[in-house]
This record gives structure tokens, sequence and C-alpha cells, in this order.
């Protein structure tokens, strides 16, 4: 009987070993993009290998208005010749104190104006007549650099400054000194971008254009090159 069970163990160890090994499993295939993902993934490397063209100011001072500086001012390298670095617009928003929807809406504007999302300002200290604390958010502000500036200078020019009401040229005696151009604007609705059946108040904004110019004259005359309509 000993024998026996010993030659069943046997068996069944040699049952064991005598099974085919099982089938190797199939190398896992990376998973399949989603149709929506994969074009999308394919525009953004098509985008990316597409030139993007500059915008026209940009193109116009390369080729114009830059030559036309140096000749003018006698300059003897390229890097001499002013620029326009970059421009700052800054919305004041003192109600919104009392209700933050405002500064909301002025956010809002500011956004579709300059086309870049702007940064909240907070008060530097606190001023008891104007019931604000120290911290309080009282508007915004947003620099605008490159491509996007250029744009921006495009509309001012060419849309927005022929839309105020009684115009009749911006003042030549908004420079600092240091060839930066200050100028302010009464309502937002000369931009093309805001509706005036959806804003809720008229409110103004500063633009500040800072070039690289030495002088206020340099300065003067590459906004004029860029066709900024100054009354004198």
């Amino acid at each position: 009987m000993a024998d026996d069970k010993k030659d069943n163990k046997r068996d069944k160890k040699g049952a064991k070993h005598d099974k085919a090994p099982a089938a190797d499993k199939q190398a896992k295939q990376p998973k399949a993009e989603k149709p929506a993902k994969a074009a999308a993934s394919a525009d953004r490397a098509h985008d990316a290998d597409q030139p993007h063209q500059p915008a026209r100011l940009k193109d116009i001072y390369r080729k114009e208005i830059a030559p036309a500086l140096t000749a003018q001012f006698g300059y003897k390298s390229p890097m001499e010749v002013p620029r326009i670095s970059k421009v700052v617009l800054n919305m004041g928003v003192g109600e919104a104190t009392a209700d933050k929807k405002i500064l909301d809406n002025a956010v809002s504007d500011m956004t579709k104006i300059s086309g870049q999302k702007p940064v909240i300002t907070k008060a530097r200290k606190a001023i008891a007549g104007f019931k604000i604390r120290e911290g309080y958010p009282i508007g915004c502000m947003v620099t605008l650099r490159q491509e996007r500036m250029y744009e921006f200078l495009d509309r001012l020019v060419t849309v927005a400054l022929p839309r105020v009401r009684d115009f009749r040229g911006i003042s030549g005696r908004g420079f600092d000194g240091r060839g930066n151009y200050n100028m302010g604007v009464k309502e937002q609705i000369i931009f093309p971008e805001i509706e005036y059946d959806k804003i809720d108040t008229i409110r103004g904004m500063n633009i500040t254009i800072t070039t690289t110019a030495k002088t206020d004259a340099e300065a003067k005359a590459l906004l004029a090159a860029f066709k900024f309509p100054f009354r004198n």
C-alpha cells in the first residue's frame, strides 16, 4: 500500500512537469490615442513647424522706420536705433472696495482689449478717506511685449483712437524725459473688442509706452513714424 501511494505521488509530480508551458503573454501594445487628441497633437505639431508671420507694425519697423530714424539721427549702429520695448495698460478701479464684481468686470474688459490676462493690483498702504485698507484690490494691469504689443498698438492707432469723440490728436506732452510716453483713455468702448451693451459702466485706463530712446525727441520721432496722431 505504501508503495502504491508513493507511485501515485510520483505520477502526479510527473504530470505537473509534463504540462506544456503556458503560452507566452502577448507583448502589451501601446494604447492607441483617441482620435480627437491625436488630431489636436498633429495640429499643434503642424503649427509649430509653420513660420509665424510677424505683426504688421513690427515688419514696418524693420523695413521702413529703423532706416528712416538712422538717416535722421545719424546712428552708427543698428542697436542705437530706438524701439518700443513694452506697453503697460493700467486700469484703476477704486469702487471695487465696495463691490468685487466691479473688479471682475474690469478684468474682463482688459482681457478682451489686450488679449492677455491682467494682474490685479493691490493697495500699498491704507487710506482712510477712500476707505481703502492695505492689500485691498484696487485695479488691474497688463504688460504687453513682442507680437501682442505691436498688434495692440496697431489697433490703438488705426481703430481705437479715431473712434474717440471729438478726437483732435493726442498730446505731445506725455513724455517723461527718458523716452517713455504716457496717455490716458477715458472710455474703454473705443476698442472694437468691447460690446457697449454688455458693459456695466464706462471706465478709462492709462497706457504707458516704454521705448529705448534716450531723449524725448527720439521717442516722439519713433512714435510719429508709427503714425501716432500728435496734435502739434
